[in-house]
């Protein structure tokens, strides 16, 4: 027995030196933790309940069999963050560069499928060389067994990513399922193929940070959701990010209890809209005076600004924010703007998250690059999620809501439960020159009739009373108000209930 504890202690203490002490010291000079500091930061003291630390590969060809490590280059298991339950893995760098063998993904495989019947979120801290060459296709059908569980876990628990070291090729299409990415400057990359290939096959010259770095996939690619400065800060920050999630499917967002009171009057607000219909002002000012204690964790703020997306909390509870930012091209819908807005709508209705709109947009970025680009198909991503979402859905026009672009932003049209305007809003086919330029084309060059006849249209349809005629507004409410009527309105879609049509799956326009 005493031989037993012994020798249990001994791989105890083999498994947590990973790949020893040298390669642990070489991670810390890139400024990078190890595995099992990561697992240590991010989750609650003590909690950590590690599973398969004696686990080691099964390979012995190019003289694998005189190396094994246990743990085999991933650390696994559960614990709490803020006293919540969350499953974990995390890769190890310095057990041979992290890499994916068919033992190390049948470990995360074991995690993942727990946490779906557990009904609780999985986070993966990637850190990896990639697949384990010496395995050969045996480590391919380990990244396979990955993936299918992050397609079968999606929309069932949330899955997060955090990328801290390497990530290339097969590596990158987990990450790709999960519902979040977040990256840490400088030491972490994303790729399909790294930079000696694109070298080869294209001739051209580019870097590892040039090619997949976190500044990369938070500004050009739209690839990852948010980067920090190092391991520390990026783990810290995932625990803040955490507690606006629920656990799985079928429950709420969590509530936290908050002092700041939901009848809360904001009067600089009344004067946030510019007189000026073509002066821009910032959204997320508005976004910050109505959340609760201005709390708001943006997504995605350096890639397709000209839409806003994040989590704040309203009344204690999580609400998802969906915004135009008239500060970046004027608001307008593109491409990249609205894949990032249908995404997040469609993560918010997964998982029971009301989800509150902010309209200022004069419509669809028109011009050939966007048409040939796909808009048509790419706009309708966001018309789809918002027109499938069942979650409580309310929304506030500020200013402009023309064409098109009025229909999608979560109007009445699509299901929006309550929908307000500001006295400022302008409800319209398009806006009062371009309409007026087509109504009364025999008029273009005598610009006083021109001026006069916009001036007229706008008086007459540029304001918020057609639709609230209608009954397509369900009130024009003054922008101090706003706090006060979004908490009210959110409060009694509670208990909302509403259910889409029986079928496998929708086919959304991807």
């Amino acid at each position: 027995m005493h031989d037993i504890i012994r020798r249990l202690e001994e791989k105890r203490e083999l498994a947590r030196l990973g790949g020893g002490k040298k390669r642990i010291e070489a991670q810390h000079k890139k400024g990078k933790l190890t595995a099992r500091e990561r697992i240590e930061m991010l989750l609650d003291p003590d909690s950590f309940e590690e599973w398969d630390m004696f686990v080691e590969h099964r390979c012995s060809d190019f003289g694998m069999d005189k190396q094994t490590i246990p743990g085999d280059g991933v650390v696994t298991g559960f614990g709490t963050i803020n006293g919540r339950l969350v499953f974990v893995f995390s890769q190890d760098f310095t057990v041979f560069g992290g890499s994916l063998s068919e033992a190390h993904a049948e470990k995360i495989a074991k995690i993942m499928d727990q946490a779906i019947r557990v009904g609780a979120p999985v986070i993966g801290l990637n850190d990896s060389g990639g697949a384990r060459i010496q395995e050969g296709v045996a480590s391919l059908a380990g990244y396979a067994e990955v993936f299918q569980r992050n397609v079968m876990a999606s929309g069932v628990v949330p899955q997060i990513s955090m990328i801290m070291g390497p990530c290339a090729g097969g590596a990158v299409y987990s990450p790709a399922m999960t519902d979040f990415i977040f990256m840490v400057k400088d030491t972490s990359y994303m790729f399909v193929t790294g930079p000696d290939v694109v070298k080869t096959v294209t001739h051209e010259e580019v870097t590892h940070e040039e090619l997949g770095g976190a500044i990369t996939h938070t500004t050009t690619s739209g690839v990852a959701d948010k980067a920090f400065e190092n391991d520390a800060e990026a783990l810290l920050y995932m625990r803040r990010f955490f507690d606006f999630l629920p656990s799985n499917n079928k429950e709420k967002p969590p509530v936290r209890p908050t002092p700041d009171s939901s009848e809360r009057v904001e009067t600089s607000l009344d004067t946030l809209v510019p007189d000026n219909p073509n002066l821009p002002y910032d959204m997320k000012e508005l976004i910050g005076k109505v959340m609760d204690e201005g709390d708001f964790f943006e997504l995605q703020p350096d890639y397709a600004g000209n839409i806003i997306i994040g989590f704040g909390r309203m009344e204690g509870s999580t609400v998802g924010v969906v915004a135009n930012q008239p500060m970046v091209l004027a608001g307008c819908l593109d491409i990249s703007s609205s894949t990032k807005a249908a995404r997040f709508v469609r993560f918010c209705d997964c998982f029971n998250i009301p989800i509150v709109t902010f309209v200022d947009v004069p419509g669809f970025m028109p011009g050939t690059a966007q048409e040939y680009g796909g808009i048509i198909k790419h706009g309708a991503k966001l018309l789809y999620a918002f027109a499938e979402a069942t979650v409580p859905k309310v929304t506030v026009i500020t200013r402009k809501a023309y064409g098109g672009a009025y229909d999608v932003m979560s109007s009445k049209h699509l299901r929006g439960d309550v929908n307000f305007a500001w006295p400022t809003a302008e409800i319209a086919v398009m806006g009062p020159k371009g309409a007026v330029e087509i109504i009364f084309r025999g008029d273009i060059g005598d610009d006083k009739k021109i001026a006069d006849r916009t001036e007229e249209y706008r008086e007459r349809f540029a304001n918020p009373f057609i639709a609230g005629h209608r009954g397509f507004i369900d009130d024009v409410i003054m922008p101090h108000n706003t706090r006060v009527r979004l908490c009210r309105s959110l409060r009694m879609l509670r208990n909302k209930e509403l259910e889409n049509p029986w079928k496998k799956h929708g086919n959304i326009p991807l």
